[in-house]
């Protein structure tokens, strides 16, 4: 059954077998709705108890299984021997700071000397260089890491190896059929991989990598022989599990687990920086994924985009409380001016973008368009036109472009393809995003690449957006024990998605603009129960009138509970995404 909503979006009821949620129901324990949800959710798991309650002893493989891992192993292992200086070479988002982070706390705390460097974003662009290389190399690094970066780095990593310098690759994104002569590249994502964990982002693998390597030194009694006490590698999990939810890789697998034990982690506040920035943002609850992905990610992510790269690095692994709190605030002011930045591009991006929807795949470019901000445009405009949504800033004669994908359209492989093909002079990614530099003369080549390839997919989900539901629940569900029930499928994300419900006739008693864009509204439904919303990005959307003007009228909303914790008080708001007024 589906339905049209005020924005155009189909809502359809998610499929389940009523035996299914019998059969976990009786087996399990479970009650009836934490059984229909697991029930919708059964091709992605196969024991309920181990998805309900991921550990990472059940669910760690051996870290041995990642191509080329012993090779990095053995090298860092001889590195360590030799007492040689390490350098680190990591991106400026989230995941490239986190994975720069864990390495970085590693070897400090085996008492190792090493040196880390992060691209500028605007001057020196994605991924090692010869500039990057040769800076950790004057400062004596013999071996270099690169996280979340590397697969792709031909040149740079060619100009290490005639220097000597050894290059271990601890990367995620999607590689080409050659592979850089580096040492070891460790990568998921490789062509030849076979371990089935292409779903880590960088953190992830970097946190194998340290597993595998503390167990060698271990085996070795290098600990006992240089009197060093063996780290707790478990205490690093709050970093991979942010690196992994702002990386937006899918929870499944070893990343439940890596998420479910990092947030309990991140509840202990033991990394300085991260609990700067956690107090910065005024967060009192316990961590949730949201608090991760929306207000911790988007501050770490600042300096990358609008201020200095190495901040969100320098955050993570710094051990000073005022440095910390330095840099803590600096983030704050970059995000701030993030999104002044963004607040102006969008208006202008939007409007060309409405001309373009009827396209399968978005392509829009400007001058200068700001090249820390187009990810964050793109992914907007992806996800209000649910179509694969490429942004090119263009500057002379060259443009760099960010791309944002949907489920089904690898995007990572098809700028690959386009280097291969010369369409692109440079360019890499994963399957829901990726960026990349092309001559302004290619732009129409690369849309017709793209129009072609994904015109050979049979996917519905280009002909008309869709949301998909989960289940109609009366207001009433909206209370702390049903919310908890719901959320023992947490952590939700990419490949787990949160629970979404329709609730039936509903009125508006009153809504009050917060911040500048969202509407927070109290509603009531057809019983009498009074319950509290927000809509966030509402103003000058589609829900505005709903929820603002049009009093009196009675509709169904769409979206997902909220657990709302403030000075010890707890109440289970509504998230609106969508708004049906059609009689059924």
């Amino acid at each position: 059954m589906s339905f049209t909503s005020v924005s155009g979006k189909k809502w359809i009821f998610k499929n389940f077998s009523d035996t299914d949620v019998k059969d976990y129901s009786e087996k399990h324990s479970l009650s009836e709705i934490v059984s229909k949800l697991i029930a919708i959710r059964n091709k992605k798991f196969i024991n309920p108890d181990l998805y309900l309650k991921p550990t990472i002893k059940k669910l760690l493989p051996n870290p041995l299984i990642l191509k080329d891992m012993q090779k990095a192993v053995d090298r860092t292992f001889q590195s360590i021997k030799k007492k040689e200086t390490i350098g680190i070479f990591g991106d400026y988002d989230v995941d490239g700071a986190t994975s720069t982070a864990l390495l970085s706390l590693y070897f400090s705390s085996i008492k190792k000397d090493f040196n880390t460097y992060i691209p500028d974003r605007k001057k020196e662009g994605y991924g090692p260089s010869i500039k990057g290389f040769d800076s950790l190399i004057v400062n004596g690094s013999k071996i270099i890491f690169t996280v979340d970066c590397g697969t792709l780095s031909f040149e740079a990593i060619n100009y290490a190896q005639k220097k000597k310098v050894d290059i271990i690759v601890l990367d995620h994104h999607q590689s080409d059929v050659k592979i850089p002569a580096a040492c070891a590249v460790v990568n998921p994502n490789r062509y030849d991989d076979n371990s089935e964990l292409n779903y880590l982002c960088a953190a992830g693998v970097c946190f194998m990598f340290i597993v595998a390597l503390n167990r060698k030194l271990i085996n070795d009694r290098w600990f006992n022989k240089e009197k060093i006490e063996i780290p707790n590698v478990l205490n690093l999990l709050d970093l991979v599990c942010l690196g992994t939810v702002c990386d937006v890789v899918p929870l499944v697998g070893l990343n439940r687990a890596l998420v479910k034990q990092g947030l309990k982690i991140i509840k202990n506040r033991s990394n300085l920086g991260l609990k700067t920035l956690y107090d910065l943002c005024n967060i009192k609850s316990q961590p949730s994924t949201f608090d991760l992905g929306f207000k911790l990610g988007p501050r770490i992510n600042a300096g990358g985009r609008v201020g200095k790269s190495s901040h969100g690095a320098e955050l993570l692994i710094s051990k000073d409380a005022s440095k910390a709190y330095k840099i803590a605030t600096d983030l704050e002011r970059y995000n701030n001016e993030r999104k002044s930045i963004e607040t102006i591009l969008i208006d202008e991006v939007s409007i060309k973008a409405k001309n373009l929807k009827n396209d399968p795949v978005i392509i829009l470019s400007g001058n200068n368009w700001h090249e820390g901000i187009i990810g964050i445009i793109a992914s907007r405009i992806k996800d209000k036109y649910s179509k694969p949504t490429i942004l090119i800033s263009l500057d002379k004669n060259l443009g760099k472009g960010s791309a944002r994908s949907i489920p089904g359209f690898d995007i990572g492989t098809h700028i690959i393809k386009c280097v291969q093909s010369g369409i692109l002079d440079k360019g890499g990614g994963h399957k829901m995003a990726g960026g990349f530099t092309i001559k302004n003369s290619n732009i129409s080549k690369f849309k017709d690449f793209l129009f072609k390839e994904i015109r050979k997919l049979d996917l519905n989900i280009l002909k008309t957006s869709n949301l998909y539901l989960d289940s109609k629940i009366s207001a009433l569900a909206l209370n702390e024990d049903f919310f908890n029930e719901v959320n023992s499928l947490a952590p939700f994300g990419s490949g787990n998605s949160e629970p979404r419900f329709a609730i039936e006739n509903l009125k508006v008693i009153n809504s009050n603009i917060v911040g500048k864009n969202h509407i927070k509204s109290v509603l009531i439904a057809k019983n009498g129960f009074v319950f509290k919303s927000i809509a966030w990005n509402a103003i000058n959307s589609e829900l505005e009138p709903y929820l603002t003007k049009k009093r009196g009228l009675t509709f169904d909303v769409a979206g997902k509970m909220h657990l709302n914790e403030w000075n010890g008080k707890k109440n289970v708001e509504f998230i609106i995404e969508d708004i049906l007024t059609m009689p059924k």
